[in-house]
């Protein structure tokens, strides 16, 4: 005779090992470090880091008006930083700076998210766990939403990746071999959006541009290709997400913020690195 109990195990679908929230921070981490790294090389060799900033600082904005609608703060975040992105492209070239213009954009987005926060009745709302995530929350639900993003911004990247990069290069040539460059910027910023829409559980809303630049900061070095600086990166941002969460759980310290932090020690050692190479 089949026991109630037999019958709930039976049931049960999720694996055993990922009934462990270390287990599911640690794939969280090493899904959003394999997806943000190599993007992050087309926003350094594009000098995009503001760009990223006010994509990221939109994130709060989504937030709010996602709660405030009762919709899945995934998709808030989503359609706010496609708006973002959107936004800043159209007033680009028209007049104003493009430091000028990420600046105001990014802290604007940032302060209008934080006063729409504060205007929500009846919504309890940890702000600080959407400021500087919280990994350690994470649930199956959000692990399979990270990786499914992820693996949309991987094959975002793989589908694009030589247009991306001619365009990146020298947007002139790129032109003249029949490839659109604004096109191409189209599809990076989709790929922002994505990774700030699946970031923002894992380090939060201010902490997703560190992800982005240090990992492949720190790949440049090592690298000597394009494809083996996006591979490094990729492997120093699932590897600094690994390192950060061990040392948040042994010395019991904020884990998003101390995920960045492992991987901006590990850009110091790529420095280390390239100074003593450049010396021999």
């Amino acid at each position: 005779m089949t026991t109630a109990t037999d019958m709930t195990t039976t049931a049960r679908k999720t694996p055993p090992m990922l009934d462990d929230f270390l287990a599911r921070a640690a794939l969280a981490g090493v899904g959003l470090g394999l997806a943000a790294a190599p993007l992050g090389c087309f926003v350094v060799w594009r000098r995009m880091a503001y760009f990223g900033d006010a994509t990221a600082h939109a994130a709060i904005l989504g937030v709010s008006l996602s709660l405030a609608f009762s919709a899945s703060p995934t998709f808030g975040v989503l359609a706010a930083a496609l708006a973002m992105a959107a936004l800043i492209s159209g007033l680009s070239g028209r007049g104003m700076a493009a430091d000028t213009l990420l600046g105001v954009a990014a802290h604007s987005a940032l302060a209008l998210g934080l006063v729409a926060v504060s205007f929500l009745s009846g919504v309890r709302v940890d702000l600080m766990s959407y400021l500087f995530g919280d990994i350690l929350a994470v649930s199956m639900t959000d692990l399979l939403v990270i990786w499914a993003g992820g693996a949309a911004v991987v094959g975002l990247l793989a589908w694009r990746w030589q247009p991306l990069l001619a365009a990146t290069l020298n947007a002139d040539l790129a032109v003249a071999s029949g490839i659109d460059p604004r096109r191409e910027q189209l599809a990076l910023t989709i790929g922002l959006a994505i990774v700030v829409a699946v970031a923002i559980k894992v380090v939060g809303a201010l902490l997703i541009g560190a992800m982005l630049l240090i990992p492949a900061a720190a790949a440049r070095p090592f690298a000597r290709t394009p494809e083996a600086m996006a591979l490094i990166a990729a492997g120093i941002g699932a590897g600094a997400a690994l390192l950060g969460l061990a040392a948040s759980v042994a010395w019991d310290t904020p884990t998003g913020p101390t995920i960045v932090s492992a991987a901006a020690g590990c850009f110091v050692v790529s420095v280390v690195w390239g100074g003593l190479v450049r010396r021999r």
